[in-house]
């Protein structure tokens, strides 16, 4: 796809009828908009770990926009390869890398290959790519990022302790590993899961526990305050 054909895709989902998740499509439209002229470009599940990586960012005192770094949530990580064709070849001068969970890191791997971008057989070689795992997603990194403890009491601050414990008194919840029932009642409400990404990761940069996978993503695409963090070696 070349330059007037993303244009107007961008065009349209930020001006015409969207049908489906609108948010989320204006979210990838307004990022599809940006990438003309980006020095970075970052292609993510969705709008959480959009929110996730800006929250970092921020509180590594960088400026994503200032970097021409563009984020782009593509809905999912079967549409990697769609993307990957959608963007074309970006330039040597742009940076592309990515993010995806645990359980979607096959396809991220067969639509990097299938797109020509390179043929990483392990999760070392999608890392030297650009591209990172999150075990098994991002709200999982998160949760033991933060401990139980510490996401109990960012509910308790929020006001939604209460509502948790309700959660967690439900047949179907009662009695199982606090990890789990964190995620499920983070994962339940949509809202309640975009917001708590950007405060999961406040909470994360405090504690200097921020996960690896977020870590390294953003050390990946620059910055002069990003840290420097080591490859892991594991094919995963």
């Amino acid at each position: 796809m070349d330059v007037t054909e993303r244009r107007e895709l961008a065009r349209v989902g930020l001006d015409g009828p969207l049908g489906g998740n609108a948010a989320s499509m204006r979210a990838t439209a307004r990022a599809l908009a940006q990438v003309e002229s980006a020095a970075a470009v970052v292609l993510v599940e969705g709008i959480s770990d959009q929110i996730a990586l800006a929250a970092l960012a921020a509180g590594r005192g960088r400026d994503l926009a200032a970097e021409r770094v563009v984020v782009v949530p593509i809905g999912g990580a079967h549409a990697i390869g769609r993307f990957l064709t959608m963007l074309g070849p970006l330039g040597p001068e742009v940076r592309l890398a990515g993010l995806c969970d645990l359980r979607e890191e096959e396809i991220f791997r067969r639509g990097l290959t299938e797109a020509g971008v390179g043929a990483p057989r392990t999760r070392a070689e999608l890392e030297h790519l650009g591209f990172y795992v999150c075990l098994d997603d991002l709200e999982d990194e998160l949760i033991r990022a933060v401990g139980p403890a510490g996401v109990e009491a960012l509910f308790d601050s929020q006001g939604d302790l209460r509502s948790f414990r309700s959660f967690q008194s439900q047949p179907a919840w009662r009695g199982r590993e606090p990890g789990a029932q964190l995620w499920r009642f983070l994962r339940s409400s949509s809202r309640r899961n975009l917001r708590y990404a950007r405060l999961l990761v406040e909470a994360a940069v405090a504690r200097d526990t921020v996960p690896r996978p977020l870590d390294a993503l953003l050390s990946t695409v620059g910055g002069g305050n990003a840290r420097q963090v080591r490859p892991e070696s594991g094919d995963g």
